[in-house]
């Protein structure tokens, strides 16, 4: 599923599963990201590793190797 820094995931919600398995997903960012919602198109800002878009529940994940930028946050799903 993915191999140490690399960044091979195929979706967003392999990312979430994966720093949820880890422990990260409430890890504070050092910066945070700015996200444009892919559902609602909200703007928000990813302030942890993995975040909630606040109109619309939208799941986005970051890993730490890959959160110094919101490029590569993916969403994993409403609600998920």
């Amino acid at each position: 599923m993915h191999d140490g820094c690399s960044g091979a995931f195929e979706s967003g919600k392999q990312i979430v599963d994966k720093i949820r398995m880890m422990g990260f997903n409430a890890t504070p960012l050092a910066c945070a990201l700015e996200i444009d919602c892919t559902n609602c198109h909200n703007h928000f800002q990813m302030e942890i590793m993995e975040s909630q878009c606040p109109l619309c529940g939208m799941v986005y994940g970051v890993t730490p190797c890959h959160s110094h930028s919101s490029k590569f946050a993916k969403a994993a799903g409403v609600n998920y």
